[in-house]
């Protein structure tokens, strides 16, 4: 297994392509990913103006890539031999289209959406300016099988079993460098069963190995939800189609709550709150952005977990400025 070593794209996204940028990014993907994943050709625009981010690794016979493509991305040129693999397409922004040119793809991956296909043969792929997507290049003796008549399984990108598969692979990202064998078996495992569960379209969430991917999924989700008053368990395993039972019990197995987790959170937004150089707010609007019973309740709760009131922890970083 390889850590992501990809680097990023010298350009930044919106700016012009810097000199290199796609010779580095071909370098980078040679040394770390290796030749299990051999790129495919890019056409001559694509690498003329290459202003792409991207990180990759690999975990066994499983790869993972996210790319985010400020300029639009094309592969051409003759297709040749037999690829027997099981591909996965997330998109969150732009399209994916497969059997470029896209006025002749075979199949299109808007944002939002997925795509879990069987690879047979060779296809060339196309994507619009701004797309960002995460790809995973799985076994297709594990997962063919599932797919039964069917070439591919597509649906949101927010089904439950989707979510999942995509906070385990950015776990993943965080965790490889550290995990020794039976670690990186364990990673590999779950990446499996979740590529198992999408082709299902549902998934066990009594699975004990699925516990840190469901934990995380949670998070996630909690993340983008601090500041709405409906936040909670109960909601969580609802979006997640998951028992909030099942749900508890993912985050009691890494020692956590999910009452915990969010109030946590929502404590550390706060906190940047209070540090904001410009426009800040009263404790009492602090309070109530960010779901507090009152500003007693949060001043307590903020004291506990910080030592300090919240006007106190203001005071004492605007001290250490001057």
């Amino acid at each position: 297994m390889n850590r992501s070593g990809v680097p990023e794209s010298p350009a930044a996204a919106g700016a012009g392509a810097a000199p290199g940028a796609f010779d580095a990014f071909r370098s980078g993907w040679e040394t770390e990913i290796g030749d299990g994943f051999p790129l495919p050709t890019f056409s001559p625009a694509t690498t003329r103006d290459f202003r792409v981010r991207s990180r990759a690794t690999t975990v066994g016979d499983v790869a993972l890539t996210d790319l985010h493509g400020a300029s639009a991305i094309r592969t051409e040129g003759p297709l040749d031999g037999v690829e027997d693999q099981v591909r996965m397409y997330v998109v969150t922004r732009g399209s994916w289209a497969l059997g470029a040119p896209l006025a002749r793809s075979e199949q299109t991956v808007p944002a939002g959406q997925f795509l879990l296909r069987h690879i047979g043969r060779p296809l060339h792929f196309e994507t619009v300016p701004d797309t960002k997507a995460k790809v995973l290049v799985l076994p297709a003796a594990m997962l063919k099988p599932l797919l039964g008549g069917r070439q591919s399984v597509s649906g949101p990108a927010d089904a439950a079993e989707v979510r999942l598969l995509v906070a385990h692979s950015n776990m993943i990202y965080e965790t490889v460098a550290d995990l020794g064998p039976a670690g990186v078996q364990a990673a590999h495992s779950t990446l499996i069963e979740l590529a198992k569960a999408v082709a299902r379209r549902r998934f066990d969430d009594a699975e004990p190995r699925l516990a840190p991917a469901l934990a995380q999924a949670a998070k996630d989700l909690a993340d983008r939800h601090l500041a709405d008053p409906e936040l909670s368990g109960t909601m969580l395993a609802r979006e997640l189609n998951v028992s909030i039972r099942n749900l508890q019990r993912a985050f009691a197995a890494a020692g956590e709550s999910v009452n915990a987790y969010v109030r946590q959170r929502r404590l550390e937004e706060a906190r940047l709150a209070l540090t904001a150089p410009s426009g800040r707010l009263s404790v009492s609007e602090l309070a109530a952005h960010w779901q507090f019973a009152d500003s007693s309740h949060f001043i307590r709760a903020f004291k506990k977990h910080y030592g300090r009131t919240p006007t106190e922890y203001a005071r004492s970083t605007t001290a250490a400025g001057n």
